[in-house]
């Protein structure tokens, strides 16, 4: 008896190591994995098997979303040029990009373990660049970066005490459900902008618009004398790169969407060359455009004029009367990001449906806390290497609907941001028309929650349609939740629907109204 006790313990034991290495990071049972070896630890570490999920479909979404993002390297280098009396070089914007990139993306890869990447926000630098450094407010670059790193602060506080979480429950039911749609239709427009597809029709004289619309549908009437046939290949190439990914998506053949990035580059270089051979001037001067320079001289240029300025530099020039500005500011980025990252988060989870296993029981986003705190350090960190608010890209979207379930996705994401920094002449061969398609995908695939709205009722309607409208209408996710909140509340107040209104979406519409009267 004594005997077969002795043989049966160690049957026991040899279970446990099986069940410890079952276990996720965050304590939760997963399932076994097939993978063994440093596969094994970097499966169960991530919970990839857990989400059903597999390393080929995590990287082909980590690749996904970065051909989807990497564009923000050129666009943010080129940005920053603009700023007065800075001193900036293309190759320091270029290398603080990748790296507020890099470090925001590698929080979401290993502290809140989701399929999310980061990089300084479109909008964001805009507001950088041509409001507070422009002549309007007229900070130095150095006073810009305090401002983001006090808003980064800012951000870590709200974070830590948990007033952001309650600030994600507190969005209305109808509001959470628009949000989804009005990011589809934001990265949708961004895509067809990002193409040509959709041009400018407008022009300002004496503070008016001399047109009756602002934008247009590019002209493809050959016959046209404003005909631009370099202009309008991309256009299409933008277009076939959506019909690539649709049919490949239909026929349910894995990595359509980086299938059809890639195959409408081809495309791009390919209806390019021809144009080049009959003496296209535009196709001439793109490819006399392309450059293969050695980033270090982008190195060193970065440690000299972007580190660190924030303490350097980034206190000279206040004077007492600025502080409102300073102030108000801070306010305008502090509620810019915290809403483009809630809203992100909110809208590409819920149009991945619970099924993804991104969304807990009660429907909200998963590590959300984390993934918050993700964004509050990245901010500061971006901040201190010289750029402007380091925020959770809408692109993320296209990686998440490519299959990318953990934070495996953003690490790859990371390691190919930290590659480009050494291959920007590469990286900034893929043209936008060719991400354009897969944003204008996502996008489509964005819009199937307007029909969990009641739109039967304009207490839920009315804000619903002003927080989709406003995204893209405006060019900015957090107007768009602002429109909604504050239309929200007016409503319930003069319905007599008081008591639906929280504490906390009563003060976000005060503020939201405080940021379009006093910083917008």
């Amino acid at each position: 008896m004594v005997e077969n006790q002795n043989t049966e313990e160690p049957k026991v034991e040899e279970q446990q190591p099986e069940q410890v290495a079952a276990e996720s990071a965050g304590g939760e049972a997963v399932a076994e994995t097939k993978y063994t070896g440093f596969l094994g630890k970097v499966d169960n570490y991530f919970g990839i098997t857990k989400m059903k999920s597999s390393f080929k479909t995590e990287m082909l979404a980590g690749l996904t979303t970065f051909m989807a993002m990497v564009y923000i390297l050129m666009v943010n280098a080129g940005m920053f040029e603009n700023v007065a009396g800075s001193g900036l070089t293309y190759g320091a914007a270029y290398i603080f990009t990748a790296i507020g990139a890099i470090i925001g993306t590698l929080l979401m890869a290993f502290l809140a373990k989701i399929p999310f990447a980061q990089a300084p926000g479109m909008g964001l630098n805009a507001f950088f660049v041509f409001t507070i450094c422009g002549p309007g407010l007229g900070y130095s670059y150095a006073n810009a970066l305090l401002i983001v790193l006090c808003s980064g602060v800012l951000f870590l506080i709200l974070t830590i005490v948990g007033a952001r979480k309650m600030i994600v429950r507190s969005v209305p039911t109808a509001i959470r459900m628009a949000i989804p749609a009005g990011i589809g239709l934001f990265i949708a427009f961004v895509g067809l902008q990002q193409a040509g597809v959709v041009t400018t029709d407008a022009s300002i004289v004496n503070g008016k618009v001399s047109s009756s619309t602002i934008v247009m549908l590019r002209s493809f009437n050959v016959l046209s004398e404003k005909f631009d046939g370099f202009a309008a290949m991309t256009a299409v190439v933008a277009l076939l790169s959506l019909l690539i990914i649709a049919i490949f998506s239909k026929l349910k053949i894995k990595g359509a969407v980086l299938y059809g990035i890639v195959g409408s580059t081809i495309l791009y270089y390919i209806f390019a060359g021809i144009a080049y051979a009959i003496g296209n001037d535009a196709a001439a001067a793109m490819f006399q455009a392309i450059r293969f320079e050695s980033p270090f001289q982008a190195f060193a240029d970065f440690g000299t004029q972007a580190f660190g300025q924030a303490f350097i530099n980034g206190f000279k020039g206040i004077g007492g009367d600025q502080i409102f500005d300073f102030i108000a500011a801070l306010v305008a980025f502090a509620m810019v990001d915290m809403f483009d990252t809630i809203g992100t988060l909110m809208g590409t989870c819920q149009a991945a449906g619970k099924e993804s296993g991104l969304l807990d029981d009660s429907g909200e986003v998963k590590n959300i806390q984390k993934a918050l705190l993700c964004d509050s350090i990245a901010t500061c960190t971006g901040a201190i290497c010289g750029t402007s608010t380091v925020t959770t890209f809408v692109e993320s979207s296209a990686g998440v609907a490519e299959g990318g379930r953990t934070g495996f996705t953003a690490l790859v994401v990371a390691v190919l941001f930290a590659i480009a920094m050494f291959l920007s002449p590469i990286a900034s061969l893929i043209p936008r028309c060719a991400t354009a398609g897969a944003l204008l995908y996502v996008g489509v695939l964005m819009m199937g929650n307007v029909t969990s709205i009641d739109w039967k009722d304009p207490s839920a309607a009315v804000p619903a349609f002003l927080t989709i409208a406003m995204m893209s209408f405006t060019y900015s996710i957090s107007y768009g939740i602002a429109a909604g909140f504050i239309s929200y509340t007016v409503i319930k107040l003069c319905t007599g629907k008081v008591k639906d209104i929280s504490i906390v979406t009563a003060i976000l519409t005060i503020v939201f109204l405080f940021t379009f009267l006093f910083t917008h």
